[in-house]
């Protein structure tokens, strides 16, 4: 998939014109990117579409109109748009309340490196996590972490012949599966590999 580059984004003026109908096509674009595993764990498969749309929104928030500034911006989040061989997420623990989500970080110490995902009857591919900085400690885990799942070729033939997609989490404290993923989250998720 390719990069974003400057040419391609909105102006701070054009956006501002079309930020409502931009905003609305996006959002409807993730419904089929969010992927729950269990109650308060979620994967928000990136694209192309979703980090324009987060470029946008960090420009228009910071102000940011000049070249350098652009640049920058491109460089912290094209990294998050999938290469052709992966799956590329945003993965939450969301806690509403303030105080539980406090108490869930410490218990899920490690959560991160237990999110797997399988094509058919492949193999467990485990994400590399928080490439761009450490987001956890010893004492307790973030609730945010990027992730980066590489699919092999023996993945990407088993998703051109139509297999089914998988995925869960097993950790001490939180062990979901989901089995297999949705149809609609599937066929978003095949946009993203060259096949």
């Amino acid at each position: 998939m390719n990069k974003l580059n400057r040419e391609e984004l909105y102006t701070l003026e054009k956006y501002a014109e079309i930020r409502d109908d931009f905003r609305a096509k996006v959002m409807a674009h993730k419904k089929s990117r969010r992927l729950a595993i269990g109650p308060d764990a979620n994967l928000y498969f990136e694209d192309r579409l979703t980090i324009h749309y987060q470029i946008q929104e960090m420009l228009r928030v910071e102000k940011i109109f000049e070249a350098g500034g652009i640049e920058e911006e491109l460089a912290t989040y094209n990294p998050m748009i999938p290469d052709g061989h992966n799956w590329k997420a945003t993965f939450m623990l969301e806690y509403d309340d303030p105080d539980e989500r406090k108490i869930q970080l410490e218990k899920l110490v490690g959560i991160e490196s237990s999110v797997w995902m399988r094509v058919g009857n492949g193999e467990i591919i485990t994400p590399i996590y928080d490439e761009d900085l450490e987001r956890a400690t010893e004492a307790k885990t973030s609730s945010v972490h990027f992730m980066r799942f590489e699919l092999s070729a023996e993945d990407i033939a088993a998703l051109e012949q139509g297999a089914e997609i998988f995925a869960g989490i097993n950790h001490r404290e939180y062990n979901y599966l989901v089995a297999p993923i949705p149809a609609e989250i599937r066929q978003s998720l095949v946009k993203d590999i060259e096949v």
